[in-house]
Formats: structure tokens, sequence, C-alpha cells
């Protein structure tokens, strides 16, 4: 059952209308719903842990968790940190079904990353999105991180594997857990397709947010021992550690 919600009609084509802005309602005179001056008040995420994203004092360094423990994944790519008002724009997506402010956060994100790829970041072979659990899915409707894969996907010009990853067993919201609640809540939360392609490849993982990192953790292990040659992570936003200003 495909619970995915047909968004060629739901979600408005931009570049076919007057564009205003999505946050402040004045025209955009851009080529997608958001106004200059808000673009550049959008909590941009520039100092960052090099391997991880988590955001810090400076840029370029490892975090003291990559240095102690260095992640399965080699690279997290995330435009901002989680505070307003891409946290309130992730929210009205995921829980209200808000698709445009989705499809604005992830054409924003696609620009990102083809700038970082011009930069040197290695592009990968295909995107894969976090996998949701059918129980979720059923009660939200479409599971945003496939939706963020599917809207980047023409953009960067890459494929999308929605079907490699799979989560059979039901677990409890990791918004509601320590870091320690997520990882043993993800154990063996996660598993592959059948046959799954990843022999050699470069994979990149579709994400909204990425807070502890557990999840990404969780499932660039699952495909570096299925044989990928690398897990790299896409997400709109990165939350800072806890306690952090």
């Amino acid at each position: 059952m495909d619970c995915q919600p047909s968004h060629g009609w739901l979600v408005y084509n931009w570049l076919k209308f007057n564009q205003f802005c999505l946050l402040c309602d004045e025209s955009a005179e851009q080529p997608y719903p958001l106004c200059a001056a808000c673009e550049a008040e959008l909590p941009w995420l520039i100092e960052r842990c090099r391997r991880c994203a988590l955001p810090m004092p400076m840029d370029g360094l490892l975090c003291g968790q990559c240095v102690r423990r260095a992640p399965p994944f080699t690279q997290v790519e995330a435009p901002w940190h989680y505070g307003f008002p891409v946290d309130s724009l992730i929210s009205r997506f995921k829980h209200n079904a808000r698709w445009p402010l989705g499809r604005l956060l992830g054409e924003l994100l696609g620009q990102w990353l083809l700038a970082r790829f011009d930069d040197g970041l290695a592009r990968p072979d295909c995107l894969v999105p976090v996998p949701m659990g059918r129980k979720r899915l059923r009660q939200r409707g479409f599971n945003q991180a496939a939706l963020l894969a599917r809207w980047l996907a023409p953009q960067l010009a890459l494929p999308v594997d929605e079907q490699l990853l799979l989560r059979p067993i039901e677990t409890r919201a990791q918004q509601d857990l320590d870091a320690r609640q997520r990882q043993r809540n993800l154990l063996q939360a996660f598993a592959l397709a059948p046959r799954p392609r990843v022999q050699g490849r470069h994979v990149a993982l579709v994400d909204d947010v990425m807070t502890t990192g557990a999840t990404a953790r969780a499932l660039a292990q699952l495909l570096l021992r299925a044989g990928a040659a690398r897990v790299d992570v896409y997400c709109l936003a990165r939350t800072p550690k806890p306690g952090a200003p």
C-alpha cells in the first residue's frame, strides 16, 4: 500500500506563478517562494563539526563525539541548525501536511548540495530516504524523508531507492527519547530489502532533522556491512548539543 501523497498536484509548481514569500507574504522576486531578506535570516549552519555537522563555535573542527568514536557515515550535510523559523517550517511540514513548506526547504537543500558538489563533495550513486514504520506512516499519511528525496532527485540528477531500507519493527518516536534511549530504541529496528544492490555504492541517506545521529549511525552501519563503499547523510537541519545555546 502506497501511503505517499500524489504531490504533483498537492504542491503547486512555483515557477509558473508570481512568487510570494511563504514567511512574510511579500513579493519573493526569486524563482522560489522566499524573499532574500527572509532567506538571509534563516539559521544557516556555518560553524559545525566537519564530520557530523554538529553546531560548534568554530568551523572545520571535529566534535568530541566524532573524536572519541568516529561515526560510520562519512559526511553530514545540513544547511541549517534546528532553530527558528526552520524548526517551525519543518514541524508544519511533518505534522500539518504543509507540503509547500517542505518543498521550499527541499529546494534550498538541493541548492546547498549542488554548491557543495562544486566545492568537491563526492556525489553519491543514489538517494535513500530514512524509512518510516507502517503504523506511523498510516497515522501521518506520508514519509517526509521520502518526499524530500523525491524532490531532490531531479534537482541533483540522482536516482532514489525507496525500497532499499525497511523498518519492520515499530519503535517509539525518537524525539521523545534521550541519546542513550534512542540507541537502544533502534536496535534491530531496520533491515535491508532482499538482494539489496549496495555493493561498492556510495549511498546518501535523506532525512528531515538529525538530532543525536542514532538513526544515521544505525542505517550507515547496516549499509556498510552489506558492502556499501560510503554513506553520507543529507538533512534539512542539525540540532545543537543538549544544553548548548
